[in-house]
């Protein structure tokens, strides 16, 4: 079992940057990779990056592809989203998930299905 708390999020102006944090608890933090999504009022739950077991390798929706970065630290069981260049579309409540099939972690990342845990969200909203 494992449990996520997001944090980081706020109201900040287009171009600006924020960094979330999501902590996770319990037992092989380590062994799962991990994923951040989020969701806009009105839409469906969409991909934003991904992360393999020890951040060996990464992934990005198009939309974020140069402007985030994702990263984790496993001594220390968190896993962040820096947000540089931020735009009034990322508006969203955004959420830190778990995945514990490293084997088809790959192929999966984008469907929100592949993922065992999720964290309750933490408002992220944009001003133009």
């Amino acid at each position: 079992q494992v449990q996520l708390v997001e944090s980081g999020g706020g109201l900040v102006q287009a171009g600006d940057s924020l960094r979330l944090s999501c902590v996770a608890s319990g037992r092989t933090f380590s062994s799962y990779a991990m994923g951040w999504f989020r969701q806009a009022p009105g839409k469906e739950r969409e991909f934003v990056a991904g992360i393999q077991w020890r951040g060996v390798s990464t992934y990005y929706a198009d939309s974020v592809k140069g402007r985030f970065t994702i990263s984790r630290d496993i001594a220390k069981n968190t896993l962040a989203l820096q947000m540089n260049s931020l735009k009034p579309e990322d508006t969203a409540v955004y959420y830190c998930a778990a995945d514990k099939d490293l084997s088809t972690y790959d192929r999966r990342h984008p469907d929100s299905a592949a993922y065992d845990y999720w964290g309750q969200g933490t408002q992220v909203t944009v001003s133009s």
